[in-house]
């Protein structure tokens, strides 16, 4: 024997039904601090920001690493060395 109940209701109601509380308020309400929140700090996620507090932990490499950049885009990723001038 078989039965199948097909049940048409919205998500409020069947919460309701069942004496579930309703949340939404407190959702809200912590979906506008999260929001708030991730608006105040965006800046410290800023590449300009980020760049500055890792070259502040090795002031001394500053330059070393800057050259490294350097070397790495002029040959390129492959490792290949730069073209000679006039080729």
């Amino acid at each position: 024997m078989k039965f199948r109940v097909e049940v048409d209701c919205t998500p409020l109601e069947a919460r309701q039904f069942v004496g579930l509380p309703n949340v939404e308020p407190m959702q809200a309400a912590v979906m506008a601090e999260v929001e708030r929140r991730m608006l105040a700090d965006m800046e410290r996620f800023s590449p300009d920001t980020i760049m500055r507090s890792w070259f502040s932990l090795f002031p001394q490499n500053a330059e070393q690493m800057q050259s490294l950049f350097l070397k790495m885009f002029q040959q390129g990723f492959g490792g290949a060395s730069p073209p000679a001038k006039g080729e």
